[in-house]
């Protein structure tokens, strides 16, 4: 795990800027810190690493192919990168490697084989620089699923690229200004989705996305060489002819190889155990196939509530786990928000961040890696979301299309159900043309009517621009929507900058790509019935953990955060950053419904999520000035 950063037609003080962006990245790699300029400086790597794999000189970057012709910065993990080596040993493409780093299988098959062959047998989580001297093309890559960050753009004409969007920030001029445009999908969603940045000309490479800029470095060509949405409608077209227990014996072992591939490395690995379904069935299957007890790590809190630290340790017990567990008090919790804009470096609004950021700084103190279980919701059905539009629609569907429309236009608005939230919801989802539009409003509704940014024109993107039936099955189109949107710029955003501003390394092996183009052939059956979710999953995990351990209702990653901000210190700290004639001042959000939305929680005790979404863009906005005031 690591940080990379470089530019192209770099400027004279091209040293001091690389050297300024690797230091901003500085948590992602404090092992050890690297960079390298072709002879005319015109293109630039920067590299900060994370020791995981060859800790030796060996694994150094920037790195160097044998024969001297490319030259890469490389963040993330070849998971099959023996085998990888194992054949470029006997095909005789090498005679012998000079280490035992992934960084350098990596680049002899990429010699051997060429870029596009290389990256489709390399399975694990990327971002990946590489220059070619011969061609003096650079091409940037990135994984599959999107574990690994890579924003990239023009910051005064000049091409940038690099794991942080604060790397980028620090560079000398820059003054790319806020893309109000991302501001009504930011307060839809509190985050803001690839490829968009919160910058004008910066933009996250998307998932499974190859970039290529050839001399003048201006015109990035990007290609898709692996698409989840392509990976899903194949699956669907082939579903697994197995009964259910043939079903789940596959995705028992197809898990198991992911496990035992993530477990590698010349540094000590653990695992995240929440006492959820994912994380349990890999800290099982880690177990299983460990000589020695398997790290686990979880956080409590004292409100039973929201805790289930109980419940993860009877698990790790049963397991047999060395078990950590750390219960935090809202003092801890409150410690890391200001902490949260320098960590994700643009506006991010999942309040579970913050419990995420505590339990990664606790194993950070005992492992430099660890498993998590993410991905197993969007996968295998988990949300109760998925189970919702599918009965909504099921009643909605009945009506002729045009009928809904006409009334949802006349409904929406109406002053007669003005202050009926409940059925100003239902009015707007009336215009649902499909189950995929109908969880695109039902999550847009409430952003849209708020008002919040003062500019209303926003972009297109991977939720509007899903077919209407993409998938037969409508709980499937669903689940590709979060594994487009949600999953990546959400989910994994969040994992991954809160373990890497502590220098862990977090490894998620449902994300393998063996693991999820099986998943997308499952049967929905195998998956959900009625309102339960995630049986094949379940059946994996019953064989190790008794049914009755995990029977339980699931309370989530979450804190109590609408019962802090009543509190006076935090109600003080929100009431600064959504001040009435700052706002105004700032000219980007509107001042009157921030008021309005702030004083029905405080007086009428309607909570809405876009508060913390307000609070943490406002708490972004406040960093960046202080940062160009200084």
């Amino acid at each position: 795990m690591c940080g990379i950063a470089g530019f192209c037609n770099s400027p004279k003080n091209w040293k001091e800027n690389i050297e300024k962006m690797n230091q901003r990245m500085y948590h992602r790699g404090p092992d050890a810190g690297g960079i390298w300029a072709d002879d005319t400086a015109n293109v630039v790597l920067g590299h900060r690493r994370l020791s995981i794999v060859d800790l030796s000189e060996t694994g150094m970057q920037p790195m160097h192919s044998a024969s001297g012709r490319y030259v890469c910065v490389f963040n993330g993990e070849i998971y099959n990168y023996r085998r990888l080596r194992d054949k470029l040993l006997k095909e005789k493409k090498i005679t012998a490697f000079r280490g035992t780093s992934d960084t350098e299988v990596l680049l002899e098959a990429i010699e051997a084989y060429g870029v596009t062959e290389t990256i489709k047998h390399c399975k694990g989580m990327f971002a990946i620089a590489l220059f070619d001297k011969k061609t003096r093309r650079l091409t940037l890559i990135r994984d599959r699923i999107g574990e690994k960050p890579l924003y990239y753009g023009f910051v005064h004409g000049h091409f940038v690229f690099a794991s942080d969007i604060g790397s980028i920030r620090v560079l000398d001029g820059f003054d790319n200004a806020i893309d109000t445009k991302v501001l009504q999908l930011y307060f839809i969603h509190g985050y803001i989705p690839a490829p968009y940045s919160i910058y004008q000309n910066i933009y996250k490479l998307d998932a499974g996305c190859m970039l290529e800029l050839d001399p003048p470095y201006k015109e990035p060509k990007i290609t898709t060489y692996w698409s989840v949405r392509e990976v899903a409608k194949y699956g669907q077209a082939h579903l697994f002819q197995g009964n259910r227990q043939e079903a789940a014996d596959e995705l028992e072992r197809l898990l198991k190889a992911s496990i035992k591939e993530q477990m590698v490395a010349d540094v000590p690995v653990g695992a995240f155990l929440s006492a959820g379904i994912d994380s349990s069935t890999i800290v099982a299957l880690m177990q299983a196939q460990s000589s020695r007890k398997v790290q686990s790590f979880t956080i409590g809190m004292e409100d039973p509530a929201y805790n289930e630290a109980t419940y993860a340790k009877e698990i790790a017990q049963h397991l047999g786990t060395e078990h950590t567990e750390l219960y935090i008090t809202a003092k801890d919790a409150k410690a890391v928000i200001p902490k949260l804009s320098w960590i994700f470096g643009e506006p991010f609004a999942d309040s579970s961040q913050i419990p995420t950021y505590l339990v990664s700084k606790m194993t950070k103190q005992h492992v430099t890696v660890s498993l998590s279980g993410d991905g197993g919701d969007e996968l295998f059905c988990g949300y109760g979301s998925y189970a919702s539009i599918n009965r909504i629609w099921g009643k909605m569907k009945r009506y002729p299309y045009g009928i809904r429309k006409l009334a949802s236009k006349f409904l929406v608005g109406n002053p007669l159900i003005r202050d009926n939230q409940l059925l100003q919801t239902k009015a707007y989802l009336l215009g649902a043309k499909s189950p995929e539009h109908l969880y695109e409003l039902s999550n847009a509704q409430e952003a849209s009517n708020l008002h919040i940014a003062l500019e209303q024109e926003t972009y297109r993107y991977k939720h509007n621009s899903v077919p209407y039936g993409a998938l037969s099955d409508p709980q499937s189109s669903i689940m590709l929507m979060d594994m487009e949107v949600y999953h990546p710029d959400d989910i994994l955003v969040k994992v991954d900058r809160t373990a890497m501003a502590v220098s862990l390394e977090t490894r998620v092996p449902m994300l393998d790509k063996d693991v999820v183009e099986f998943a997308w052939t499952i049967p929905m059956a195998y998956k959900k019935q009625g309102n339960e979710g995630k049986l094949i999953l379940k059946d994996v995990l019953y064989r190790y953990v008794p049914k009755e351990m995990m029977d339980r209702p699931k309370k989530g990653f979450s804190i109590p955060i609408t019962q802090w901000l009543l509190e006076p210190e935090l109600r003080q700290w929100a009431e600064s950053l959504l001040d009435y004639e700052q706002i105004q001042r700032q000219g980007i959000l509107n001042a009157e419904a921030v008021q309005r939305i702030w004083r029905d929680f405080t007086e009428r005790g309607n909570w809405r999520i876009q508060i913390w979404y307000l609070l943490m863009f406002q708490s972004w906005m406040l960093d960046c000035e202080k940062m160009y005031i200084g």
